[in-house]
């Protein structure tokens, strides 16, 4: 029976190496053409066939080798500068109303009530102005993304975008339905991460998760689109500033792609080795639209949904700003003394101590992470605009680019790497115990943490090196 089972095993290694890996790939584009060799001749399409050419040249397009990859960047530029450019104003208006108007009305309260400082500053300073800032900071830009995003799916064209990256993903080892897990980090990471469900293969399930990282998720937009206004678009004509904000961001959001690329290669070829599994991915035809069910949907149950989980996020991280910032130790407060004990290793990253510290304090949301780095650069620079740690903005971006560049200290080498920081960091707190509820495992939601942060230092320790090197910056 041994010699049996064992002669078993080489007759079908043998047959599997003159079969060769790509027997499924063959055998599903063999039904199709056969499929559409009996269809072409049984069928009569008549008054359809206009439809049905209109169908096939704009496949030829989407799905080409030369121009499928341009449409697809150029796709995700023009969304992401009409989510820029729409949210300006409603952002405003909404932070004026949360972080103006009824931030006044509660001081005025406390005042009324005879609440102690500390009382009101850790409450209405600390707690509710952070997350009066998540709300008018990222329900605009979520309400027009989403919408966005789903009309393009609603469309039909992620799945080109789908067949398109298949190839990539195959040839890292990955399984292409990635692409569409990774496409939904692009909205929020926590609902890519539970995307992945629609991976079958469990090694495949846990590289999409890990990697699932490198989509820039909405709470990092903020970040991104004030560095690249302060540092890019304001080299530009006024005219075109939102239009490169958004080129700047899709270019990162790129590099994230072949991030998520480059690591899901290394993971197949070592931790998580394994044959990429194949699968058939039928387009669907175009459909028109469905405008109005398109933004209910996507409002209730993606907008509304990720802004709960990260207003319950935020609310913690502004009372531990506000800690920090008010307790001293010495003639110094407690976030002080920690800035200048990580400046040194801001300073080898091409950041500050500012930044990490930022970092540290944003795990919870990542759309604190500028508010935070304004009040403490200010608290630093021990600044009377400090404002006991309140975690402040201003209205124009020159005030930001002054408080920046001049208290800060602050050059183009800290913005790039700062962009490049936001992409490679550590997730978020919702994403990381999304990461532990689909994988059940200490070790994986660990490797998904660390991992990025470790990828986000070696590069921005080598762009410092190689900025200070042959650029002296």
């Amino acid at each position: 029976m041994a010699t049996n089972a064992s002669e078993l095993i080489k007759s079908a290694s043998k047959l599997r190496g003159e079969i060769g890996g790509d027997l499924h790939d063959r055998l599903t584009a063999a039904i199709y053409a056969e499929a559409t060799t009996i269809a072409d001749s049984s069928i009569e399409r008549g008054g359809v066939q206009s439809r049905v050419r209109f169908d096939t040249v704009l496949d030829r397009l989407l799905t080409s080798r030369l121009f499928g990859f341009p449409v697809m960047i150029l796709m995700l530029t023009v969304v992401l500068w009409l989510t820029i450019a729409g949210a300006n104003v409603p952002s405003a208006m909404l932070g004026d109303f949360l972080r103006g108007a009824v931030y006044d009305w509660l001081h005025a309260g406390a005042r009324a009530l005879s609440a102690p400082w500390w009382l009101s500053g850790f409450l209405i300073d600390g707690v509710y102005l952070a997350t009066a800032w998540v709300i008018s900071v990222m329900l605009p830009p979520m309400a027009i993304f989403f919408p966005l995003w789903t009309l393009l799916e609603d469309f039909g064209y992620l799945p080109r975008v789908a067949f398109n990256l298949d190839r990539l993903f195959k040839r890292a080892g990955a399984h292409g339905k990635q692409a569409l897990t990774m496409m939904m980090g692009f909205g929020c990471n926590a609902a890519g991460v539970v995307s992945t469900r629609i991976i079958d293969s469990p090694r495949e399930r846990l590289i999409a998760i890990i990697t699932n990282n490198f989509s820039i998720c909405n709470g990092r937009w903020g970040t991104m689109i004030l560095i690249s206004t302060i540092f890019i678009a304001a080299l530009a004509p006024p005219a075109f500033a939102s239009l490169i904000a958004a080129t700047s961001v899709a270019a990162v959001a790129v590099l994230g792609i072949i991030f998520t690329l480059l690591v899901s290669a290394l993971l197949s070829r070592t931790m998580l080795r394994g044959e990429a599994s194949s699968f058939s991915l039928e387009l669907p035809p175009y459909r028109p639209p469905r405008v109005w069910q398109t933004i209910y949907t996507s409002l209730i149950d993606r907008t509304f949904i990720v802004l709960k989980r990260a207003i319950y996020m935020a609310a913690p991280a502004g009372a531990a700003v506000w800690l920090i910032s008010n307790i001293y130790i010495g003639d110094a407060s407690i976030a002080v003394h920690v800035i200048n004990l990580l400046e040194p290793v801001g300073w080898l990253l091409g950041l500050n101590g500012v930044i990490l510290l930022a970092y540290v304090l944003a795990i919870p949301a990542n759309e604190i992470v500028v508010p935070t780095v304004l009040m403490l650069t200010l608290n630093a620079a021990r600044s009377t605009l400090a404002q006991n740690g309140v975690m402040i903005e201003f209205d124009e971006a020159a005030q930001t680019t002054q408080v920046l560049t001049g208290l800060g200290g602050w050059t183009i080498l800290t913005g790039l790497n700062l962009m490049l920081f936001s992409l490679l960091h550590n997730p978020c707190s919702t994403t990381i115990w999304t990461i532990w509820k689909e994988t059940k495992s200490v070790k994986w939601t660990t490797v998904a943490t660390l991992l990025p942060v470790v990828i986000g230092i070696l590069v921005c320790l080598t762009t410092a090196t190689v900025a200070r090197l042959f650029f002296n910056l």
